[in-house]
């Protein structure tokens, strides 16, 4: 069961319209690591999930995708303004000013559909929650590249509020990975000789050797903190 309220998670607004800069957006609308995207992946995923605290957690972030969807759509919004322009509207998709009526599509900045495809579900949850976070750290990446072309104060507070989030949600997914027990794909890991083996095909090579193998244990990630955390050059 979900309920909405009306306020966003962090109020937006633009500097002026940006038809062009409104299509680059689109890509974290309906792009492949888009919100809405991290938002059906989180929500399928916890279906079979087990364990209470882990799927609370799978849902929690879900909710939250969904909001920053409609933080995302509502800066799209803005950046059409209020008049269609396609003959200025020269990247990607034109399709808010000759179809939607200026409403944000569910596609990426090229004008694809979303698709289904993009959701990543195994059942297993060691490999889901791997997928999340790379999920998450994908998403930031797409957010660092539209923050770095933009010069908009609004849209830039959006979006550092947003990919500053996307931090948060891959630091808690390590935390779960943490709490995994040896099972599913974590089970018997690194029992045979052959996953303990590192072929060195690379010549010049020689940075990699089997120490780390011999007694190799299912992996666990360190968690990021304020102390060793160094923000880039112009966000945060």
């Amino acid at each position: 069961m979900f309920k909405h309220e009306k306020q966003l998670l962090k109020e937006v607004k633009v500097d002026r319209p940006n038809p062009n800069y409104a299509n680059m957006m689109q890509e974290q609308l309906g792009g492949p690591h888009g919100e809405l995207k991290a938002a059906m992946q989180y929500l399928s995923q916890s279906f079979r999930i087990k364990d209470p605290r882990i799927k609370d957690l799978f849902l929690d972030i879900a909710s939250e995708e969904l909001g920053h969807m409609e933080m995302v759509g509502t800066l799209v919004c803005l950046l059409n303004g209020h008049t269609p322009d396609a003959m200025n509207t020269n990247v990607g998709n034109v399709e808010a000013a000759v179809q939607t009526g200026l409403t944000p599509m569910l596609a990426n900045a090229s004008g694809y559909p979303f698709s289904g495809t993009y959701i990543e579900e195994t059942g297993d949850l060691a490999a889901d929650i791997l997928s999340d976070i790379a999920a998450e750290q994908r998403a930031k990446v797409v957010y660092e590249n539209l923050y770095r072309q933009i010069n908009d104060k609004g849209v830039k507070e959006a979006i550092d509020f947003l990919l500053n989030r996307e931090e948060a949600h891959n630091t808690l997914f390590r935390e779960a990975f943490n709490m995994l027990e040896e099972t599913g794909s974590l089970k018997d890991w690194g029992v045979t000789s052959d996953s303990k083996k590192y072929f060195d095909l690379s010549t010049p090579g020689k940075f990699f050797d089997e120490s780390n193998l011999k007694n190799s244990k299912p992996p666990k990630f360190n968690i990021p903190n304020e102390k060793n955390k160094k923000a880039p050059v112009g966000m945060h």
